[in-house]
């Protein structure tokens, strides 16, 4: 999770185009900070590890007391204003969004099970809580997918053709082709393939992260996708861990540290 939670951060000041579309950005500023993408991220992730091996519907139980336990806890991370409503309101159920809040809380999903096909049924779960759509549905599953694969040893390829497959996102153009055009918008459909572009053209973790920023629009949640998948493919380096974890406060930093003891590494 650390690469979510550091693009999540690192992105968080250029949204809305502030960082003018470049790779040339200081990484960490004044600024940079984690939103909504890191609470539900963790919360997500917590609600996963309780619930190992349990029925389906103690799973989606889990997920939602989580997610509105985490946002009691911070509310002002920067949440949509349904998802508000869904917080605020414990007999609100799915409603419908096919928006990428489900592909950038899901990338515990990735790491915490022996198979794609447990994996991308724990995606599902995450997702169904409240973006139900088959768009939020898919772009879930298709980053769960990507961050299983990768983990696993599969390469950028076979990554690209799987996803090309099982979602029918377009994964053929650059980021230099993407980026002229590209505004900020918050549906899977035109966020989770681009962010799982920048992850497929990144040289290295942080060069997939810059690459995600550089897009423009909803930058933090581009690149919390990305770095969730270059994590997972490249690994994290040392000193951005140690970034990370100064940045988090210590009830988030407990979670994350349960989650390293408990993924699955290979």
């Amino acid at each position: 999770m650390y690469g979510a939670i550091l693009g999540d951060i690192i992105g968080s000041p250029y949204e809305f185009d502030m960082g003018g579309k470049t790779k040339d950005f200081p990484l960490f500023s004044r600024n940079s900070r984690f939103t909504d993408d890191t609470v539900m991220t963790i919360a997500v992730a917590e609600a996963l590890m309780d619930t190992a091996g349990k029925a389906d519907e103690e799973i989606l139980d889990a997920i939602a007391a989580s997610m509105r336990s985490w946002g009691a806890r911070y509310p002002h991370s920067g949440y949509g204003a349904r998802f508000i409503n869904w917080l605020h309101d414990s007999k609100m159920g799915p409603y419908g969004s096919c928006g990428n809040g489900s592909a950038m809380r899901v990338s515990s999903a990735g790491w915490l099970y022996e198979s794609l096909e447990d994996t991308r049924k724990a995606a599902a779960l995450s997702a169904k809580i409240t973006h139900d759509h088959p768009e939020g549905i898919k772009g879930a599953e298709a980053v769960a997918s990507a961050i299983f694969m990768a983990r696993t040893g599969a390469s950028k390829e076979e990554i690209r053709n799987y996803i090309t497959r099982m979602s029918g996102y377009d994964l053929g153009r650059t980021c230099d082709e993407i980026r002229p055009g590209y505004y900020h918008v918050e549906t899977c459909q035109q966020s989770v393939p681009e962010a799982i572009t920048a992850f497929l053209e990144g040289e290295d973790f942080e060069d997939a992260v810059r690459l995600a920023v550089s897009l423009g629009g909803d930058t933090d949640t581009i690149a919390c996708i990305a770095g969730s998948m270059a994590e997972a493919y490249f690994g994290v380096p040392e000193p951005l861990k140690k970034e990370c974890l100064a940045r988090l406060p210590e009830d988030m930093r407990a979670v994350l540290a349960r989650f390293e003891s408990r993924k699955v590494k290979a």
